[in-house]
């Protein structure tokens, strides 16, 4: 550890020295880089280990530049610049300051705690969300000693492992660092969750260590229609999930569109060729596809929150073909997937989905006539299954050319 402080100390210095013997160098402007922010975050660690004499200018210089040019930095690097300066003088105002605009900057929501809009992941490590957040919970817990925001934020970590997955071994010590160090004790000894479902109290006869995770399964002969009400009451601190599945057997050309935070609209358009370039046509009944035509499927995926791990599944009617057979990595409407054409099916499987609308298209021929049940498009998180959707039954019909 001493070895690796002098490092730290005469790297700085040597950073330093080598800007002030830059030519008509001005040292007020910002001249401040991610390593010299993550510098002073280690140093600050070691408060009792003296700095070298000739490398005490340069703390004081690099402070200062953090103190004037934060803003312009990620989330990440503000919260490691509130830490640094508040260790090395706990009244320093800079401090105080970022943490107020980090504040103010910060959204609250009931199912997703306390976040910040524009933390997304990205290709450096300044960039990293959950390492991000997870300082953050330092800097609030640390420096402002607000327990409700750092639950907020511990809240933001566990909702978001439902649907990502933590990236990197440090990502998830990390996150095991804020969630177990800071805030609320969740893990504490507390009383179990009461659920019940109609009339009937939910007795687990075990639940997994440290989660609480169990399931209940009824068959179909005794579902009955006052199991639709659920009360479900918690009386100790932090967070819980669960989830309710209703499976029944229907027609597929009558099944209803479902949705939860995902949703998913499937429609589809007849393609021809004109002189101005390939023209969608929406099918009706009055304009029926013909034996040789082009369909174009067009899936519109809707979601509130970002995802990792998603596949999507396209059913199509048995008079329809593919017109690309082979799989392959898709990139389209700045996404990026791979799409596996089946037998009944075609798949898309995305390892990423950003929040907002993306749209999917891809064409199929008409082969044979008939009436046909055209299937239904289905979408799951494989993180968090309760995260689906469904679009409605269609019917689809071919007549001859």
């Amino acid at each position: 550890m001493q070895h690796a402080l002098r490092y730290v100390d005469a790297s700085l210095a040597h950073d330093y020295a080598a800007l002030r013997r830059q030519k008509d160098v001005k040292l007020a402007a910002d001249h401040l880089t991610d390593l010299h922010v993550q510098a002073l975050y280690a140093r600050s660690f070691w408060p009792q280990q003296p700095v070298a004499a000739e490398a005490k200018p340069t703390y004081a210089y690099y402070r200062t530049q953090a103190a004037a040019h934060w803003a312009g930095r990620t989330r990440y690097l503000q919260a490691q610049i509130a830490l640094s300066l508040f260790r090395e003088n706990a009244k320093a105002p800079a401090a105080q300051v970022v943490m107020r605009a980090l504040a103010e900057n910060a959204l609250h929501s009931p199912e997703l705690g306390m976040y910040w809009q524009d933390v997304r992941g990205g290709y450096y490590w300044r960039e990293a969300p959950t390492e991000t957040q997870s300082t953050l919970i330092e800097a609030f817990g640390e420096i402002k000693q607000d327990q409700k925001s750092v639950d907020e934020m511990k809240l933001w970590l566990l909702a978001q492992k439902r649907t990502h997955s933590w990236e990197s071994t440090r990502a998830t010590a990390d996150a095991c660092y804020a969630l177990l160090l800071r805030g609320t004790d969740w893990l504490a000894p507390t009383p179990s969750l009461q659920v019940e479902v109609g009339e009937q109290k939910m007795q687990p006869e075990a639940t997994q260590a440290g989660t609480g995770y169990y399931k209940q399964t009824w068959p179909a002969a005794e579902v009955q229609p006052a199991q639709g009400r659920v009360s479900i009451t918690k009386t100790s601190a932090g967070p819980a999930w669960g989830a309710l599945y209703w499976q029944y057997f229907e027609d597929l050309d009558k099944v209803t569109p479902a949705a939860t935070p995902l949703s998913l609209e499937r429609q589809l358009y007849r393609e021809t060729r004109t002189a101005a370039g390939p023209q969608l046509e929406k099918l009706t009944a009055a304009t029926p596809l013909r034996v040789g035509d082009a369909l174009v499927v067009r899936l519109v995926l809707r979601t509130d929150r970002a995802l990792e791990y998603v596949h999507l599944k396209d059913q199509r009617a048995v008079g329809l073909e593919p017109i690309g057979q082979l799989s392959g990595y898709r990139y389209q409407g700045g996404l990026g997937y791979y799409e596996s054409p089946r037998d009944a099916a075609t798949h898309f499987f995305l390892s990423e989905v950003p929040r907002g609308t993306h749209v999917f298209e891809y064409r199929l021929r008409a082969a044979q006539v008939g009436d046909f049940s055209g299937g239904l498009s289905q979408v799951q998180c494989l993180y968090a299954p309760e995260f689906g959707a469904n679009s409605a039954g269609q019917r689809l019909v071919i007549a001859p050319q």
